[in-house]
């Protein structure tokens, strides 16, 4: 039987949570790195048992961890930056011999198919690669040097890279998001990066309809359709059918539009999975409710998922890469709280469970599908 382990990052530490294929009983560890904001653990599709962890610390700088034994054991890595970067600070280089100080790394991203190499989306905006399990990182600088780069400008969370989403049939291209600055895509590995932006329409901006300077919060795919994305957008739910070139709205009937999560089913590329947010300055739930809404229909068709959920009196939030899907059938969906609950779904989002409480604020939730 099938097993699943759900990997959460919280404000004060890690926690992994392993169970059978009838995701009814949860084992939990933790919490590793207590007291150390752990903003994201991923682990890796080629290796079951390999997982990337973001430690950070505003006094102690970035920490990369690694466990090469599903998160019984960790070490430390990324001490060993291109051109000889500082251990523990927020230096890291960026090919020119020159320091370049960041705040955090958001996301980890590791290979489809090479457990070694690994990807990371930093604040201020820049992307990095590590091709030996994250002990030296080398800045795909195209990035940064895009035309625009200089006049992009942070969101109220930071200008960050905080997805990151490799294309499973072709190497070469990936798509990236900032807040807030948009979606790029490139088809050469990083080396250079194309806006793709176009159908956004973003207001407090000097233009509403520019090519960059949208906060977007997170996007998804399916693996099996590379060219179709899904994105929450800072107000909007959009989709684009090529890839990103362009973008239109599926969210009108949504309570609002606002929030920081998107999913999509694992057997089902036409089920996608948002929690909505009541605005951009009040970041809790609407009407004290805590709901899913799904569409099985790619979008405009909304329904309210709540079996399980409580629906009185809630106030949280759920950041943006706190929502995740296994790939069993029927599919698990996961999302984890500002209150430092994870709740799970094992039915297609029908009905929900606490599957742990009490956490520390929860910053990322990421799942693995093992055999």
């Amino acid at each position: 039987m099938s097993k699943v382990r759900v990997l959460v990052g919280t404000r004060k530490g890690a926690f992994v949570l392993n169970s059978d294929g009838k995701r009814q009983n949860w084992e939990v560890s933790g919490p590793h790195f207590a007291g150390w904001e752990m903003y994201h653990l991923k682990g890796s599709p080629a290796d079951p048992n390999r997982l990337y962890a973001s430690q950070s610390s505003g006094w102690f700088g970035q920490i990369i961890q690694r466990s090469n034994d599903a998160g019984k054991t960790w070490e430390p890595v990324g001490n060993k930056f291109e051109y000889a970067g500082v251990p523990g600070t927020h230096q890291w280089y960026d090919g020119s011999l020159r320091p370049w100080e960041f705040k955090r790394v958001w996301h980890l991203e590791p290979s489809l198919n090479d457990p070694d190499t690994v990807y990371a989306g930093v604040e201020d905006a820049a992307l990095f690669k590590s091709t030996d399990g994250g002990q030296n990182w080398e800045e795909l600088r195209g990035l940064r040097e895009y035309s625009t780069g200089p006049n992009w400008q942070p969101g109220a969370g930071g200008l960050c890279l905080h997805t990151i989403i490799q294309d499973p049939s072709n190497a070469q291209r990936m798509w990236i998001a900032i807040s807030a600055a948009g979606t790029f895509r490139t088809e050469d590995g990083g080396t250079t990066w194309k806006a793709i932006n176009a159908g956004l329409k973003s207001e407090g901006i000097p233009n509403p309809n520019a090519d960059e300077g949208h906060c977007v919060h997170h996007i998804a795919m399916h693996p099996d359709r590379p060219g179709v994305l899904f994105m929450q957008k800072h107000w909007d739910v959009m989709r684009s059918d090529n890839a990103g070139d362009y973008w239109y709205d599926i969210g009108e009937t949504l309570p609002t539009d606002f929030g920081f999560v998107i999913d999509v089913n694992a057997n089902q590329p036409e089920t996608v999975y948002v929690l909505p947010i009541k605005s951009d300055s009040e970041h809790f739930v609407p009407d004290g409710a805590l709901r899913v809404y799904r569409s099985r229909r790619g979008g405009n068709e909304w329904e309210a998922l709540c079996n399980g959920l409580p629906q009185k009196d809630v106030y949280l939030n759920v950041y943006r890469d706190a929502m995740a899907v296994d790939r069993l059938d029927p599919c698990g969906i996961y999302f984890g709280t500002s209150g430092g609950q994870v709740y799970a779904s094992a039915d297609d989002g029908d009905s929900w469970t606490a599957i742990v409480r009490d956490l520390p604020t929860v910053l990322s939730v990421e799942v693995q599908t093992l055999p």
